[in-house]
């Protein structure tokens, strides 16, 4: 990624801003004169959180589709802009052999529709602003699922698919939206595995670590990337592999039809 700075006076909104990749990226952008805030469950250790961190707070539950609405609303009324959302906010599964459908649908809420519904809220913001970009935590199960979380790797491969979908709609109007996959982090996510990571001496990314790519990606990030993020690696852009094309009868590739594409791909 190609990085710049943030415009002095820009406006960054995290999800899931109160822990983890959240909380480490609100520190790096605070230290870099960013308007930060902060949108999480409306708890006050999440409220102190941001306190200390020397952000703003938003109360948000990503699965309300009208809450998230509404928190774009009130960073706009408050701060006059957004810059950037980072669609941050995710869980993970728990039941590591047998199905459970109703965390499976929880998992999907938050991780997937979490980001779905944060696009769409921030999406008049940032044309309101000029353009500006939206970064998705997804993660390195959305490219090599885990057969232990069927629900995450779901999720988190809806998630990239979005990315990938919306982005070619998006550049016309100077919007970028990319995805961050990070693989093992030391975040609460792993915790009920922490043990294992550190018998086997595997190696975890830090908050850290997956923070600075984040922040990366909001100014350098190309259009429907998706960066892994690996511990010694780095952030580096997946390479997607391409699906066989359509052939006539005669044996000649055809493209999609231009009805299939948007505007910008035509």
């Amino acid at each position: 990624m190609s990085v710049t700075a943030p415009a002095a006076g820009s406006v960054a909104l995290i999800t899931g801003g109160s822990g983890g990749f959240g909380r480490a990226l609100a520190g790096l952008l605070r230290e870099r004169d960013v308007t930060v805030v902060l949108a999480d469950l409306d708890r006050e250790s999440n409220r102190q959180a941001a306190s200390d961190l020397g952000a703003y707070f938003v109360a948000l539950d990503v699965t309300d589709r009208a809450a998230n609405a509404a928190a774009v609303a009130q960073v706009e009324a408050e701060h006059g802009r957004l810059d950037a959302a980072f669609l941050n906010a995710g869980i993970a599964g728990r039941s590591r052999d047998a199905l459970d459908v109703d965390e499976f649908l929880r998992v999907v809420d938050v991780d997937l529709f979490g980001v779905v519904y944060g696009t769409e809220a921030a999406l008049p913001a940032l044309r309101r602003a000029g353009g500006g970009s939206i970064v998705v935590t997804a993660s390195l199960a959305g490219l090599a699922p885990m057969a232990t979380d069927p629900g995450y790797s779901v999720a988190k491969s809806g998630a990239v698919a979005f990315v990938r979908v919306m982005a070619p709609r998006l550049v016309g109007e100077q919007i970028t939206i990319s995805a961050i996959c990070p693989g093992f982090a030391d975040t609460a996510i792993i915790d009920p595995l922490r043990a294992e990571f550190d018998a086997a001496g595997f190696p975890v990314l830090t908050a850290g670590e997956v923070a600075e790519a984040m922040a990366a990606a909001w100014m350098g990030a190309e259009p429907g990337a998706a960066y892994v993020v690996q511990p010694g690696v780095g952030a580096v852009p997946y390479a997607f592999k391409g699906v066989p094309a359509a052939r006539t009868a005669t044996g000649e590739t055809v493209a999609v039809p231009d009805a299939l594409r948007p505007p910008s791909m035509r």
